[in-house]
């Protein structure tokens, strides 16, 4: 734990007590990872999208974090400032709507897809099987894949892919909200069964791809030279996984969107 996260931890009431030149000390000491969460955001979303008004959303996200951070919990400080980091990246994101309606639409396409196939062979389906239901060659199918990879940053970043020390964070912010809303509780216990269940499911190369990801923060190039494929085909698989497991989250709520809300 670094000094100023001690500082934070060490004071009894610091939503009123923590100076400002302390909060801007904070803000210095994580700004780095700050530019760290906004870049592996970023290298899923278009080109449009400026870097720096994702670190700009991260910094405020930064801000919040350290204006409520609880040091009576047991939660690492920094754990809980890359939650709000990401969260505020997020969020800002959603309210923008910065996909546009086609690529969703071809998105749920893929999503309804998977799921009818996938339910019909009893088994994941091969690309060759997609292009033909989808009646497109590879490369018209890979290209939709990659169109469709900012879809991909939604709820898997919030949900099934977080860190050990994330989902225990997450699971100390969402005790009350749960505890006090049965219908809630089980939803969300379904609702983590099912992504195991959809993980297990994927293909063995689409498993290594978010194991990798999400658990071993290699980013895509790094992966690809894992897997001796290219960073754009790691970016395809990754999608291929966050599409089939939406397909399977949609059993259990109406809309992967509207658990976000829920949340």
């Amino acid at each position: 734990m670094s000094s100023l996260a001690k500082k934070l931890k060490g004071l009894k009431d610091y939503r009123s007590t923590v100076s400002q030149e302390v909060k801007d000390e904070i803000i210095i000491e994580y700004a780095p990872l700050v530019k760290y969460v906004a870049q592996k955001i970023a290298s899923r979303l278009p080109s449009n999208i400026e870097l720096d008004d994702l670190v700009s959303c991260g910094v405020i996200g930064l801000m919040d974090a350290i204006e409520k951070f609880d040091p009576s919990r047991d939660n690492k400080f920094k754990t809980y400032a890359e939650f709000r980091i990401r969260g505020a990246i997020l969020d800002e994101l959603r309210a923008q709507d910065w996909v546009p309606r086609s690529i969703r639409e071809k998105a749920k396409l893929v999503e309804k897809t998977y799921a009818k196939l996938e339910s019909q062979f009893g088994r994941p389906v091969t690309d060759e099987e997609m292009c033909a239901e989808l009646h497109m060659s590879q490369d018209e199918f890979h290209d939709l894949l990659n169109k469709a990879k900012s879809i991909s940053l939604l709820n898997i970043d919030d949900t099934a892919s977080f860190s050990r020390g994330d989902k225990k964070l997450m699971a100390g912010l969402m005790e009350s909200s749960r505890s006090n809303n049965p219908y809630q509780a089980v939803n969300y216990k379904d609702l983590k069964e099912k992504i195991k269940e959809g993980i297990k499911t994927l293909p063995d190369k689409q498993k290594l791809v978010l194991s990798l990801y999400y658990y071993e923060d290699l980013n895509l190039k790094e992966i690809g030279q894992v897997l001796d494929v290219t960073e754009s085909r790691v970016s395809q698989l990754h999608t291929q996984a966050v599409l089939r497991l939406r397909s399977k989250l949609r059993l259990v709520v109406d809309s992967v969107d509207d658990l976000v809300g829920q949340e």
